[in-house]
């Protein structure tokens, strides 16, 4: 049987520790206490409390940093997104044939985002690969990530790096919107949906007009 390394210590640890959480004032009725004690420290040795508590919030301060420069990035992005989105869409009301739409479609987000390939691909029952396609990886609705070499060369004729799939609404038929990446990395799963669903929203309501 192991001791208790503080089984011996002629105080109880814990109601310490809960006296201390209850009492949050009382390192300020007794001041000299934050510089008398010492907490071991990893790089420095020993610290004063006072020094621990500042070091601990200058860690704070740079989480929050990061934290909030991460959300102005993704708030500038989603803002260039939308007014991409927003342009595309215009230019889309003026097409007049599927033809013309696929085209609109794919050259615009090429030349904004670089991707290789940008499709709608109409699923045909007797057509047993795309068929496996929408069953299997667009049971949710909506797929970001890798395909094998076989369900790339079906989509798209060649092999990609990753992909941005949805489906379109039932009015539309079983219509597959396609997006490839040449960047493995690209398209993820843990990826939002805002690009995909805003696109995807106006082509249910375009393709049923044209």
């Amino acid at each position: 049987m192991i001791d208790n390394p503080n089984s011996n210590l002629p105080f109880d640890e814990i109601l310490i520790r809960e006296y201390l959480l209850d009492n949050p004032d009382f390192f300020s009725r007794y001041p000299e206490l934050l510089l008398a004690m010492r907490i071991p420290h990893a790089e420095r040795g020993a610290v004063s409390l006072v020094e621990r508590q500042q070091e601990s919030l200058r860690q704070r301060v740079r989480q929050l940093e990061e934290e909030i420069t991460a959300l102005l990035a993704m708030a500038s992005r989603n803002e260039q997104i939308y007014m991409f989105n927003s342009a595309l869409s215009l230019q889309l009301l003026k097409c007049e044939d599927m033809g013309e739409l696929r085209q609109v479609l794919s050259t615009g987000l090429k030349e904004q985002f670089n991707f290789t390939h940008v499709r709608l691909i109409t699923v045909h029952d007797l057509d047993s690969e795309l068929s496996k396609i929408w069953s299997k990886r667009l049971d949710s609705g909506y797929y970001f990530g890798r395909l094998t070499i076989e369900e790339s060369k079906r989509l798209f004729g060649s092999e990609v790096g990753s992909v941005a799939l949805s489906r379109l609404s039932q009015d539309c038929g079983q219509v597959i919107f396609a997006i490839a990446s040449q960047d493995p990395m690209h398209f993820h799963p843990e990826m939002d949906h805002l690009l995909l669903s805003q696109l995807k929203q106006f082509l249910d309501h375009q393709l049923t007009k044209i």
